[in-house]
């Protein structure tokens, strides 16, 4: 049914109850799972964006790595991928590039007023994909 699942990750808690869920259905599919983190431009006058940009890219490598590595464990082909660019556009040509059949999503990730004034990168993917979407909603706190 699945070929090729994608999980977009921002490295939070919040997200993982979908990489949970893309992993078992990668495993039940026998599909490739491809995790994908996006970094979003940073825009400073300050002279450390470098040393920030390149901060946020390290995190985000780290991320999909730890997917891919949870994958080989559970005996799941990943591919792991790091693009720079507004997320949910990122997600929609890399789900269109790689001829993605699922994207599984987290239901959180940002919190608080910018996700508010940016509006949720989940409920924009959902909107636009032409794939399926499964979202999945964040652990709940005990």
């Amino acid at each position: 049914m699945y070929e090729r699942i994608l999980v977009p990750t921002d490295g939070s808690a919040a997200v993982e109850g979908a990489v949970e869920q893309a992993l078992d259905l990668a495993k039940t599919f026998n599909a490739t799972l491809h995790a994908l983190a996006v970094v979003e431009p940073v825009y400073t006058v300050n002279e450390g964006f470098g040393s920030m940009y390149d901060t946020l890219e390290s995190d985000a490598k780290e991320s999909v790595e730890a997917i891919a590595e949870r994958g080989e464990s559970a005996g799941v082909t990943v591919e792991t991928a790091v693009r720079s660019g507004m997320i949910h556009r990122e997600i929609l040509e890399y789900a269109e590039d790689a001829d993605i059949d699922l994207i599984v999503m987290g239901t959180h990730g940002r919190t608080g007023l910018e996700r508010y004034l940016l509006g949720s990168v989940t409920a924009r993917v959902v909107r636009l994909a032409d794939v399926p979407v499964l979202t999945v909603g964040a652990p709940k706190s005990e």
